[in-house]
């Protein structure tokens, strides 16, 4: 909304109360990245093997069959040892959720995903309702309760619906505060500012998370010790400032100017009232032209160029997500400790973000998205071949898996992050909101087959990776489908969506082409104004 811009500018859009928002931003940070991953940290599976025999020795890999079998040992396991990571126990070990069982985890696991789509969806209709703010506090403390109850967890009903509640806060959690932080930044410093918070803060906090489980030593005290600071988040209501673009688009004037004086207040500004009035003047004449051109989500799906874009959106969203979210949870199986594995992978999240920043703007989205996905897809593959031809993995081989494995999260993060601006911007301005929100639900739809998809290694051990660099594949193939953004005037209505890079072919690519190309020329209809998109949504 140009005019709310236009005040900030008068108001500090780059003082005191946004620094002290950016900081806040970097709080939410370590705490989504902890409460997104205990569901993994808990979970985790350690050796285990057969105790029905006390003298036969301890197997090299975890096994559910007796270790002897004769007359007097069936071929049936009654009762198991286990061998915790560092003398870590989880959940799956206390609820002896293996063998014959394990599908028990993997469902309860599942729920958490479940409930991350329904909660997508319902607190996101709620922050249109009520507001941005009270939804970024209600879903941090829906998130608390969900992890405390987990606690309590003595069979798979319990365990199914105390997850699931903890999944409904799952991306609101974050992503309030993201459309919050965002709103009150200058568009100059939105990309740089929040990809930094991100990519310092969400991988420090990816990082500590296994270790604060080894210190504490068990599931019940990790889950109090890293949901109890979620509490905090109340107090940001103290703080931080209702969105003024959404109280404008519900005609809430008196309350946005409030909340635009608390920024000049804080940011050491001070305004004349007439300015606030000519603000509130401008606002209702530009609503009252927007009224006159409502248009829906379903008009995505009207035309048929635009419906093919919105679907390739929809599946790369599946993949990348899917990807994203299976890579993070692979950290077993690959002949390290699973939490130093863990540790591995979330240092690429800082630079992924780094080179999204460095590359993104220079070679376009298309290529961006693409190739990143299409060679992470790669490393995954290779690590399933090499994880077969292994066997017993040596010490060389577990280093060369281990690199594989880290170098695919790398790829799959930066196409992650790429990705979701990518789709920010094909969206037409009209329904971006709704679109955007619709893609990013899709991707959490799919994730509830990460888990199944891991749960494969007990057949064939590659075939996780195979079916992950299959999946990427066929990703980075489609995305090449899609229109380039950069340096484009991108598309405000449903009509100029549908014409938008009608002569793009699948090798069109923005670094090839030269800036100063007409932009009537590349995609848009002539007249279209111009509006480049600041609002980068980057997910982790």
């Amino acid at each position: 909304m140009l005019e709310v811009d236009k005040i900030l500018e008068k108001c500090g859009d780059f003082g005191r109360l946004q620094w002290l928002m950016l900081l806040l931003f970097c709080l939410i940070n370590l705490l989504s990245s902890m409460h997104y991953y205990s569901q993994t940290i808990i979970s985790i599976v350690p050796k285990y093997w057969c105790a029905d025999d006390p003298t036969a020795p301890p197997p090299s890999e975890s096994s559910c069959q007796p270790l002897s079998t004769n007359a007097s040992h069936p071929a049936t396991c009654h009762s198991y040892r286990y061998e915790p990571y560092m003398g870590y126990q989880s959940f799956s070990n206390e609820m002896h959720w293996i063998c014959q069982n394990a599908w028990k985890l993997t469902l309860g696991q599942s729920m958490f995903f479940v409930g991350s789509v329904i909660g997508t969806l319902g607190l996101g209709y709620l922050a249109d309702k009520v507001g941005r703010l009270p939804i970024l506090i209600l879903a941090n403390v829906i998130g608390m309760l969900g992890n405390l109850l987990t606690i309590f967890s003595s069979n798979l009903a319990l365990f199914s619906v105390f997850r699931f509640i903890a999944g409904l806060a799952t991306d609101a959690n974050f992503l309030m505060m993201y459309i919050l932080v965002m709103e009150y930044v200058r568009p100059s410093m939105r990309t740089l500012g929040l990809s930094i918070c991100i990519g310092i803060f969400y991988c420090l906090g990816s990082m500590c998370v296994p270790w604060i489980a080894v210190l504490v030593g068990n599931w019940r005290t990790f889950l109090l010790v890293t949901s109890l600071p979620l509490g905090l988040v109340p107090l940001f209501y103290f703080i931080v400032p209702e969105s003024a673009q959404w109280l404008i688009s519900k005609q809430k004037y008196d309350k946005a100017v409030a909340c635009l004086k608390r920024v000049a207040k804080i940011n050491g500004r001070q305004i004349d009232d007439s300015v606030y009035e000519q603000f509130i003047e401008d606002c209702k004449v530009s609503q009252k032209n927007l009224e006159t051109s409502k248009q829906n989500i379903l008009g995505l799906f009207k035309t048929p160029r635009l419906r093919r874009n919105t679907f390739i959106l929809f599946f790369k969203s599946m993949v990348i997500t899917l990807c994203y979210d299976a890579v993070s949870r692979n950290v077993q199986g690959l002949g390290i400790s699973p939490f130093l594995m863990f540790t591995l992978s979330a240092t690429t999240i800082l630079p992924a973000c780094l080179l999204i920043i460095a590359l993104q703007d220079r070679i376009g989205r298309k290529a961006m998205t693409s190739i990143t996905l299409l060679l992470s897809g790669i490393f995954i593959s290779v690590t399933g071949i090499v994880l077969f031809a292994a066997g017993n993995a040596s010490n060389q081989t577990t280093t060369v898996l281990v690199t594989l494995s880290v170098i695919g999260r790398f790829g799959v993060t930066v196409a992650y992050n790429s990705g979701a601006q990518y789709a920010t911007e094909l969206i037409p301005t009209c329904v971006r909101g709704q679109g955007v929100g619709a893609v990013h639900v899709m991707g959490y739809a799919f994730t509830f087959l990460s888990v199944y998809i891991l749960d494969t290694r007990s057949v064939f051990s590659p075939l996780p990776e195979i079916i992950l660099g299959v999946i990427s594949f066929l990703g980075a193939c489609l995305t090449l489908l899609l229109p380039e953004t950069l340096n484009r005037t991108l598309p405000a209505s449903l009509e100029d969506a549908e014409k938008f890079g009608m002569n793009d072919h699948w090798y069109t690519f923005s670094c090839f082409e030269k800036r100063s190309q007409s932009v009537a020329k590349l995609a848009a209809p002539r007249g279209t104004s111009l509006s480049i998109s600041n609002d980068s949504s980057v997910y982790f």
